[in-house]
């Protein structure tokens, strides 16, 4: 059983701050700043791909709410970041699917660095290529 499948099932302590039949919601140990919440569907899945659109969805309505009780709260909130990191290649750390979500304000020294990533501007045509072979994945699904 992996760790955020024994934290759901109450094996495990977590700082847990809201817990519906199909999510469970906990503080990250390693925070990016105060507040920094996992999103956790309690039926195990490794990917995104793996999970029942009924159980991502809810993920995603309960980060939603997350985010607003972040702006609500007295932490520190100026903005809100959303993070799913799906597959190593991704960064995923854990092997169970999961949304952080995380207050922001200007000067916390945290950076996505999508700004310093060097990338390329493809031409219309590589990008209705790549439109193309997407769209076919879309429609054998």
């Amino acid at each position: 059983m992996c760790i955020f499948c024994r934290i759901a099932s109450g094996e495990l302590p977590a700082s847990v701050v809201y817990e519906d039949e199909r999510t469970i919601v906990f503080l990250d140990i390693q925070p990016i700043n105060p507040g920094h919440v996992l999103v956790v569907p309690k039926t195990h899945a490794e990917s995104l791909a793996d999970l029942s659109p009924e159980d991502a969805g809810q993920m995603m309505r309960v980060g939603q709410m997350m985010d607003q009780a972040l702006r609500q709260s007295q932490l520190h909130c100026e903005g809100v970041n959303l993070f799913l990191a799906d597959g190593k290649a991704a960064g995923q750390e854990v092997g169970h699917v999961h949304l952080h979500v995380f207050p922001r304000f200007e000067g916390d020294d945290f950076s996505l660095n999508l700004e310093s990533f060097d990338r390329s501007t493809p031409g219309r045509e590589q990008l209705n290529e790549t439109a193309k072979k997407l769209k076919q994945a879309v429609d054998s699904l």
